[in-house]
């Protein structure tokens, strides 16, 4: 299915025969660029580029770590500066590219190692936010963008013309929607927690869904589906399409028709010349997230002046002439909102496709750790007990309504509970000054499989009426130090192995049992029970404006853990989900 330029007013409706000799010159400029980018690295050891002789003694080298998708242009754009001489501040550019995974540079950075290279360009800023909220991680600063990518849903042939492609239009949730409730179309996508493409489409998806009546449930079926199509990366995630005539049949059921694909993946498919059928893709209505390429300094303290001043000239250099080029010849975007036609018709696009309609602003922080704590608890069956504050306290009226905390509190964690699966595990405590006798707390259902039936009802049914049943208790304190303290040893005690374990505490307020443990003592105790090899995360959600988050903080990183603040209950369970996020980025201290 070879393509032409986007198709003019009088070009309408016309056919799309594959055209063999369009695809091998483009296949062979691409080609071009790889070669070229493929004898930088023989040039540092064999000099290929005849430098002049003030540059072969006094270049100034930068280390450059790249996103494998774009790491071929940015090196074709470094041999073309050495071809040059291009110089900063007299001294020749000797600029080396690697390609490593985004995700994986990230993990490293995150856990505070130090790396060799000065520039890191992952292929979305997603990454640098994760870096950047860690304390303990290696100091990235993020300079600009150098290239994009939209993200939208890519398919064969046939199924795009089943739905109508090019001219009928659809949202994130419709297209994802119609993928996942037509069993002949497997949606496929890369795996969020390693890829910035799945990612940023999950978010979106999650963010969609949120806004409707029972969309947390949706959201979670949603994800369910998708977590049994992932791949690992775009190339794999590639191979699970249908194979021409000499393989499975287009019918194979292991096989996705449709993947969420970034323009650029697409482009590179549709223009390889291995004769494979080219994909259509749809460009979601309500905009396209970007995959936006972000040029970033590595430990720019530790940077000499000399490699900054090189960074910076390696950087600006990328918006010129010859090195843009480069980037769309490889399919990526130089101008976010005005692609070339050429580049858009080849990556499977059409109009009335909105392929210039892009998402007016990024995905927060909160909402992409949001999405990936679903993730994580869909890829992972979970174990989780969850200790509820059931002081006094809890029972008074939220501002502006007739509706209690402990109200709220019940309706989040009812909402909560729909998103997880039979195989999870789940329990639940509640905890106030001497609610059982000396005690300050109290097991209301043992942490066990949701799907498990004891008597007449599931473990399911049993949480839910507990929900329900929640009441403050008349003239109870907040026991929290003594209560924190029995759940985490009950958790780490009944650790499961291969699932996510945690404990999540919910409280509205500071300890207020004068007879319990300190503070510093609970922060002492949780450390020597906290084991690395066998993590409990502790989850503590401070809840209202009296609580304190910098005291369930303290507490909970003792563990690995997390300490959230919400404003209102009704915001319980997203803040469950970003703490769950952050417990994989967190270390006991």
């Amino acid at each position: 299915m070879g393509r032409h330029s986007l198709p003019d007013a009088d070009r309408a409706g016309t056919a799309d025969p594959r055209i063999r000799a369009r695809r091998r010159n483009v296949a062979l400029a691409t080609a071009l660029v790889v070669t070229v980018a493929g004898g930088t690295a023989a040039a540092l050891h064999g000099s290929l580029f005849s430098l002049g002789g003030s540059c072969r003694d006094d270049a100034v080298h930068i280390a450059v770590t790249a996103s494998p998708d774009i790491a071929p242009a940015l090196r074709a754009a470094a041999a073309d500066a050495r071809a040059k001489n291009v110089t900063a501040d007299g001294r020749c550019l000797d600029v080396s590219v690697s390609a490593r995974e985004s995700y994986e540079v990230a993990d490293a950075l995150r856990s505070g190692k130090k790396s060799e290279a000065q520039v890191w360009v992952p292929d979305s800023d997603a990454w640098v936010q994760r870096v950047t909220g860690t304390s303990a991680a290696t100091q990235v600063t993020s300079l600009g963008n150098v290239a994009s990518s939209p993200v939208g849903v890519a398919m064969v042939p046939s199924a795009a013309r089943a739905l109508g492609w090019p001219t009928k239009t659809y949202s994130w949730t419709e297209l994802a929607g119609t993928a996942l409730r037509d069993k002949g179309l497997s949606l496929g996508a890369t795996d969020p927690a390693r890829s910035s493409t799945g990612l940023l489409a999950l978010a979106r998806l999650s963010a969609a869904a949120s806004r409707v009546k029972g969309g947390d449930v949706q959201a979670a079926a949603m994800v369910k589906t998708l977590a049994r199509h992932t791949s690992d990366d775009d190339t794999k995630l590639l191979d699970s399409l249908p194979r021409d005539s000499s393989g499975p049949a287009r019918s194979d059921s292991r096989r996705n028709q449709a993947l969420i694909l970034s323009e650029q993946a697409a482009f590179a498919h549709n223009t390889a010349a291995d004769g494979d059928d080219d994909l259509d893709l749809f460009y979601p209505t309500d905009g396209a997230p970007l995959l936006d390429y972000p040029y970033t300094l590595v430990d720019e303290s530790d940077l000499s002046t000399d490699e900054s001043r090189a960074a910076l000239r390696f950087m600006t250099l990328l918006a010129e002439a010859a090195p843009r080029q480069f980037l769309r010849k490889s399919g990526f975007r130089t101008d976010a909102e005005s692609p070339s036609d050429t580049l858009v018709t080849e990556a499977g696009g059409r109009y009335p496709q909105p392929y210039a309609h892009l998402l007016a602003e990024p995905s927060s922080k909160d909402v992409l750790q949001e999405a990936l704590g679903m993730w994580t608890i869909t890829m992972e069956s979970a174990r989780i007990t969850t200790v509820v504050d059931a002081s006094s306290s809890m029972a008074e009226p939220l501002p502006g309504g007739h509706r209690s905390r402990m109200d709220v509190t019940k309706e989040s964690l009812l909402q909560a509970l729909a998103t997880f699966t039979s195989e999870d595990e789940i329990g639940l405590w509640k905890f106030s000054t001497k609610l059982d006798g000396h005690k300050d707390y109290r097991v209301l259902v043992p942490t066990e499989r949701l799907g498990d039936v004891k008597g007449t009802r599931t473990q399911r049914e049993k949480l839910a009426s507990a929900f329900r049943s929640l009441k403050p208790v008349p003239h109870g304190a907040t026991g929290l130090y003594d209560t924190t303290l029995a759940a985490y040893k009950a958790a780490v005690a009944s650790y499961a192995k291969g699932r996510f374990n945690a404990l999540v505490v919910l409280t509205d307020g500071v300890n207020q049992d004068p007879g319990s443990i300190s503070r510093s003592d609970l922060v002492t105790e949780l450390q020597k029970l906290a084991d690395p090899e066998r993590p409990v995360p502790l989850i503590a959600i401070a809840v209202g404006p009296d609580s304190d988050q910098r005291e369930v903080d303290q507490i909970a990183r003792a563990t690995g853990g997390s300490g959230q603040r919400v404003n209102e209950p009704s915001q319980i369970h997203a803040a469950m989900l970003r703490a769950i996020t952050a417990a994989g980025t967190v270390t006991p201290n």
